[in-house]
């Protein structure tokens, strides 16, 4: 995920992406909520679309069993 990239797509974060019908970064922002109320993600982005895309993912809300998995990947 680091320097605006993420995996391919395939594997966990792909998996866990297409079961929510979104996108493997709105996935990434709903783990980084899920994982303590003190973080705050601040991704950066050039467009707007982007950016709505990014606010969506606040909206998605992960089973437990999908934050460890995501967990472990890091």
């Amino acid at each position: 995920m680091a320097q605006g990239g993420l995996p391919a797509d395939s594997g966990p974060l792909a998996e866990i992406a297409a079961a929510h019908g979104v996108s493997g970064s709105q996935v990434a922002i709903a783990w980084l909520l899920a994982r303590s109320p003190t973080i705050l993600p601040i991704p950066g982005t050039s467009k707007v679309s982007h950016l709505e895309n990014n606010l969506a993912g606040a909206a998605i809300e992960l089973r437990p069993v999908e934050i460890e998995r995501l967990t472990g990947l890091v």
